[in-house]
């Protein structure tokens, strides 16, 4: 899930043990000189505008998923806008102040580095002029269920996030991270003052196939079920067809033009049924002459046999 926050203000001097976590990370030491570092708020526990959030034991949860993360621009997963590396992270209280859910208001706290180049001085430029300011995060968690009965979401428990039953809101907890990926700079947060907004962990795409681009099982499985749904239409459109027709014979009366309406809302059940029933009404009104009868041994034949003779 991407979850937008509204980051602290840069910090301008390393503090103690800060830099010994930095090189940690970085193949060559580097100086206090040669980096700059800033903090930012990725996310809490208030209740957002989707009536979602995550759980206080989520955030203690994803402080080490988010130790080593890269820093980008706009969940624009490529290297080449890596600009940051979050190096330490710190689970923040603030005592006396509560979340709509009604306990002590939690957040999760990211320390960035960045090393001090040419290129990256405009960036920082705008860090501490606060024009980058809010950031936002890719995470995912393992369930999203019902703060009232505990029911996962998508299935219709029949609580609605935002109302509140016997004194209690109702929202969705987002329980048991198990993965960070980045944060990113972004233009404009989602949500006034929490500044959190959650979605798809990945960017979005327009249809399936753009979703399954470059991942070559899930490209071939997508082939198969649309060669399928052909095959499937196909079926549907001549069982349709037929009803249409036998309906026709069944009863001469019917406006083809609207049993034609009907049938093209009818699933295969419903047309199998109707089907058989006017195959039923068909045999009836156009019975079948058969133009040989078989009688038993010794029985005269009728006259209207008579020259089948042999």
């Amino acid at each position: 899930m991407k979850i937008i926050k509204i980051s602290q203000e840069p910090g301008r001097d390393l503090q103690p043990g800060h830099l010994e976590d930095i090189n940690r990370l970085s193949r060559t030491p580097l100086t206090a000189e040669q980096v700059y570092v800033f903090s930012v708020r990725l996310c809490d526990n208030e209740v957002d505008r989707d009536g979602e959030r995550f759980a206080p034991e989520t955030l203690e949860q994803l402080a080490p998923l988010f130790v080593g993360k890269s820093g980008i621009f706009d969940h624009n997963w490529s290297a080449q806008g890596q600009a940051a590396r979050l190096y330490r992270t710190q689970v923040a209280a603030e005592p006396g102040r509560l979340t709509q859910a009604g306990d002590e208001y939690r957040w999760l706290k990211g320390y960035a580095y960045m090393v001090r180049t040419p290129e990256n001085q405009s960036l920082i430029a705008e860090i501490e002029g606060g024009i980058k300011k809010e950031v936002s995060v890719a995470c995912a968690v393992e369930r999203a269920v019902c703060s009232i009965c505990g029911a996962p979401r998508g299935e219709s428990c029949g609580h609605k996030p935002g109302a509140v039953y016997d004194g209690k809101l109702c929202y969705i907890s987002l329980e048991g991270a198990t993965d960070a990926y980045e944060f990113s700079f972004v233009a404009v947060p989602a949500q006034p003052g929490a500044g959190v907004v959650k979605g798809f962990s990945r960017p979005a795409a327009g249809s399936l196939k753009e979703l399954v681009q470059g991942n070559a099982p899930c490209a071939s499985e997508l082939e198969a079920l649309e060669r399928e749904a052909r095959l499937g239409r196909k079926w549907l459109a001549s069982l349709r067809t037929d009803v249409v027709r036998l309906g026709g014979l069944a009863d001469p009366k019917l406006d083809l033009q609207v049993l034609r309406s009907i049938a093209d809302k009818l699933e295969e059940g419903e047309l199998l049924e109707l089907k058989g029933a006017y195959e039923v009404r068909a045999r009836e009104r156009y019975p079948l002459a058969v133009q040989f009868s078989y009688q038993p041994e010794g029985e005269p034949q009728n006259g209207e046999n008579g020259a089948f003779q042999v």
